[in-house]
């Protein structure tokens, strides 16, 4: 027979056919594996995951060689644009706040310092964005930052820079403090209350775990953005012949300044003092206390540049509605239980309110201290359990229908009216406890945090007048940071010295009521102008450690203080005290 069968087909079209369907084959692996990379089932970091082994044994394998790259989404990214000039910022914020700060008492270099990191990470900021708007032949889009994805006038590039230079004001202003007031807790709480808006200042965190885990994510930004500015800084290598005759200008500048500045010291011994006033102390411990200043401030602005340019993408996604499992009868009866517990609660403050001292002292009454210590954990209770279950049942409850929605506010609303009632309530046990045993540093400061948390309840009230709470944690933020501005204005030491020596003066004859002087001898110079006006004896004994202080200082300007100044003044005899009458 002349017909031929498969089998005898040449050799060359039967190996033609296999590698054709191989390549079928592969082709549709890859396609398979590009698809389960965008699927839910990538990792938690938004890096894509392969398939399970339970997805069973026809799942499709790994990628061919030559298969395009699975979709990768990163919860982190890296800025979509070079660091440009964003290092050299952040060397020169560090060589500044490592030369202004005061090793020593605080000063004016500290807001001088706040105010060179600021400015520092502005310009990184600005230097960077510059760059990645020069066209050119391979530049990214300049909407590469994250923030401007968010909808809304505080989702808008210029919106985000706008608050972020408000937080850094913030920031400047508590650093301030160290140039104004002279008490040292004073100014460590402005210093950590700066920290804390420095959060907000560069991150994008909106809830409470995002602000938490972006504070957490700082350190880690610090040694992403070193690498950053590493990889960036191979376009800069590019110009070579450029930055070496920029370097050998400014070594040369330093070099004569070094010379010169050298022999004019050594031939005029005012100009020698100025220079010591002006440069900071080169000894080995001074030195090293700068040098960790300098590396702790560049990587600061470097994060913060970073942060800015690539925040992370931390926030709990919102809920939807018809997600929520939680029925209202679940959780409508817990918070109804506790509503009603409150208000016999506050049925009883009602009493304390009114009843006042007569309460206190009355054969059935707490003491004094007992009273106060009550009034301080009730709140802080009340305020923790207050803000947890508005917190939960706000992500929990659905709020679908008009009726849910308004049984979610009347139930939250009632709740946080009750524990305004009870702040109220611990503030009056504070002052009465005040009045009677006198004020001190730790009273006022918990004076100023019960009115804080007060403040934090109203803001909650008005975020469940439309269920919608994205503002609220930045707001309770920089209330905290008003709080902490306010007690500055205060000038606690000052307020605690005048109102502990009116209380003694403006007792009865007879009375036990004593002043306490070696607590008001342990107060800064801000309560010098009080304490200047005790009787003689009095006044010997509360204001001798003050004058040891502020009389020894060195004349170095970078703690130049306001209060130390005016009480260096009034000890000397430059200034008169204002007694009044």
């Amino acid at each position: 027979m002349t017909g031929t069968s498969p089998a005898s087909e040449p050799p060359s079209t039967s190996a033609e056919n296999q590698e054709n369907a191989a390549q079928a084959e592969q082709a549709e692996q890859a396609a398979a594996t590009a698809e389960g990379a965008t699927t839910p089932g990538a990792g938690a970091t938004g890096i894509a995951t392969t398939p399970s082994a339970a997805a069973g044994p026809d799942a499709p394998g790994p990628a061919a060689p030559g298969a395009p790259p699975a979709a990768v989404t990163p919860v982190w990214p890296s800025p979509a644009v070079p660091a440009g000039a964003a290092p050299a910022f952040a060397v020169a914020g560090g060589l500044l706040a490592a030369g202004l700060v005061p090793l020593g008492s605080p000063g004016l270099g500290w807001p001088l310092a706040g105010m060179a990191v600021v400015a520092a990470t502005a310009g990184g900021l600005w230097s960077t964005l510059a760059t990645a708007a020069v066209p050119t032949a391979q530049a990214p889009p300049p909407a590469a930052a994250p923030s401007s994805a968010r909808p809304g006038p505080a989702g808008t590039p210029r919106a985000r820079w706008v608050e972020s230079a408000a937080w850094g004001v913030a920031v400047i202003a508590l650093l301030s403090v160290g140039a104004v007031r002279a008490a040292d807790w004073l100014f460590a709480l402005c210093v950590f209350a700066a920290a804390v808006a420095a959060v907000p200042a560069v991150t994008s965190g909106r809830s409470v775990r995002g602000l938490l885990l972006n504070a957490l994510l700082l350190p880690a930004a610090a040694v992403r953005a070193t690498g950053w500015a590493y990889r960036s800084a191979a376009a800069v290598r590019q110009r070579t012949v450029g930055n070496l005759r920029f370097g050998l200008t400014l070594t040369i500048t330093a070099v004569l300044l070094l010379v010169f500045g050298g022999l004019l010291a050594s031939a005029d011994a005012g100009f020698a003092r100025l220079l010591g006033q002006a440069l900071p102390d080169v000894g080995i411990d001074s030195a090293i206390a700068r040098l960790f200043v300098f590396g702790i401030v560049t990587l600061t602005v470097l994060s913060g540049v970073f942060m800015l340019l690539a925040p992370a993408s931390v926030d709990p996604q919102p809920r939807p509605d018809g997600r929520r499992t939680v029925r209202v009868v679940e959780w409508a009866t817990p918070v109804g239980a506790l509503v009603a517990l409150f208000s016999l609660f506050v049925g009883v403050q009602l009493t304390v309110l009114f009843g006042g001292a007569s309460y206190v002292l009355g054969p059935d009454g707490p003491d004094y201290a007992e009273y106060a210590r009550s009034g301080f954990g009730q709140l802080v209770t009340v305020t923790v359990l207050t803000l947890v279950v508005m917190g939960v049942v706000g992500w929990l409850a659905p709020r679908k229908a008009p009726l849910e929605r308004w049984l979610l506010r009347g139930l939250l609303g009632a709740l946080g009216l009750l524990s305004l009632v009870i702040v109220a309530s611990a503030l009056f046990r504070m002052h009465t406890y005040q009045e009677a045993y006198g004020f001190t540093r730790l009273r006022v400061l918990v004076s100023v945090v019960e009115l804080w948390l007060g403040v934090v309840f109203l803001l909650v009230l008005a975020a469940g007048i439309r269920l919608r709470a994205g503002w609220l944690p930045r707001m309770v933020v920089a209330t905290g940071v008003a709080a902490v501005l306010a007690l500055a204005v205060l000038n606690p030491d000052r307020f605690i010295a005048e109102q502990n020596i009116a209380r003694w003066q403006a007792a009865a004859p007879g009375a036990e009521t004593q002043l306490d002087l070696v607590y008001l001898r342990g107060l800064s110079a801000d309560a010098l102008p009080v304490l200047i006006c005790l009787p003689a004896e009095d006044r010997e004994f509360t204001v001798w450690k003050i004058e040891s202080e502020v009389m020894d200082e060195s004349g170095d300007w970078r703690s130049a203080n306001l209060s130390r100044a005016l009480a260096r003044r009034l000890l000397s005899g430059a200034a008169p005290p204002s007694c009044g009458d």
